[in-house]
């Protein structure tokens, strides 16, 4: 993700705060949104990746003033009316306005357990990894319009493999309807400094879950 959207080390944000006994839902709404959130992602009209995307495709402002769910609910009404699910005179209306058109796979209530599990993003491959253990590699300097996991702070950046978790789904390609396209997926460990600079204190360290395609031996 690029823009504010991807807001893993940027400044002036002040610090994190967390909400000391933070309740697991600030408002009844939120917990709709969740069920609906679970519903149509069982449907499969939507992958997770085209989720997240929906919602880095906001505009910065809309981003920023959103809470968590207010997100999530701007994302899905994203991706229900780009396919066509519900039409932006309904959003207006507030209910529907033309028979529904059913979706590939409905949740009934004998489903929420199952639809309440995540599914796994691993995959069988009959490829080797190029990467291994001890490699240093280097982050691609890119910024791609579409989504990515490459977090913009680690980019054009060297490091060493940590560990080579196997293939995965690829969100990049996942994310824009191109197909799961599985890839090696490591964990990749950077010295604070090499990311933040000489001021970062030189005893800590950063690991990012990066794809293959991410990588170049450095």
């Amino acid at each position: 993700m690029n823009s504010v959207h991807d807001m893993g080390g940027m400044h002036g944000f002040g610090p994190v705060l967390p909400e000391q006994n933070e309740p697991v839902f600030h408002a009844p709404w939120e917990s709709r949104v969740l069920a609906m959130h679970r519903a149509m992602g069982y449907t499969k009209a939507w992958s997770l990746d085209e989720s997240r995307y929906a919602q880095e495709q906001l505009p910065p402002v809309d981003y920023l003033a959103a809470s968590y769910y207010q997100r999530w609910t701007l994302g899905m009404m994203h991706n229900l009316t780009r396919l066509g699910l519900v039409s932006q005179q309904e959003v207006s209306a507030g209910h529907a306005l033309a028979p529904a058109t059913p979706p590939q796979r409905v949740m009934h209530a004998s489903d929420i357990s199952n639809a309440c599990v995540r599914g796994k993003a691993s995959r069988p491959t009959e490829t080797t990894p190029k990467f291994q253990v001890g490699d240093a590699v280097r982050t691609q300097r890119s910024s791609p319009k579409t989504h990515t996991r490459l977090p913009r702070y680690a980019r054009g950046c060297v490091g060493v493999i940590e560990s080579v978790h196997g293939c995965h789904v690829f969100p990049d390609s996942h994310a824009s309807g191109a197909g799961e396209n599985p890839q090696w997926l490591y964990t990749v460990v950077f010295s604070a400094q090499t990311l933040f600079g000489d001021q970062a204190d030189p005893m800590h360290k950063v690991s990012i879950e990066a794809f293959e395609p991410y990588l170049e031996l450095a």
